[in-house]
């Protein structure tokens, strides 16, 4: 099955984040492409962005890399260096290691969508910018914490 029939990709919205984090991803739909054509080396994602959604919270990931092209709409890039707007065919990589915080908002008034590739690995750790909140990714489980790796809620 080379041609992925997007039509039949089940959309998800929703996060992984524990509250009340997750309630930042309303607008945010994504569909895994790479899994519905079987990829297991790197993952394939199609985001669309609701007016004023945003991609994820700002993150970086130690051993991942990340690769996006913009699609549709005007997203806007914030990192740590401030903000870059975006628009159809731009390109943005994030390497691994590179502890430069990033997502994607929508400010503009119509749909804005990416795709998103990045590396598989079966153990990560993610790091959360403007938090103090880290996920470590162990055999596929993931495990939010503080970044001193304490239970989140905790004094």
């Amino acid at each position: 099955m080379p041609k992925i029939d997007i039509e039949a990709v089940e959309i998800r919205t929703g996060s992984s984040y524990p509250a009340p984090h997750g309630a930042a991803m309303a607008g945010r739909r994504q569909q895994r492409l790479g899994d519905a054509a079987g990829l297991t080396q790197f993952g394939v994602n199609l985001v669309r962005l609701a007016p004023g959604a945003m991609s994820s919270l700002r993150h970086w990931h130690e051993r991942q890399d990340e690769f996006l092209v913009v699609t549709a709409g005007q997203p806007t890039l914030v990192d740590d260096t401030g903000e870059t707007p975006l628009a159809p065919g731009d390109c943005c990589a994030f390497p691994a290691g590179d502890a430069n915080g990033h997502h994607l908002v929508n400010r503009g008034e119509t749909e804005a969508a990416f795709v998103v590739v990045g590396t598989r690995t079966p153990d990560e750790t993610g790091w959360y910018s403007d938090l103090d909140m880290k996920v470590e990714v162990t055999g596929g489980e993931m495990r939010y914490t503080r970044r001193n790796g304490t239970a989140l809620g905790s004094p």
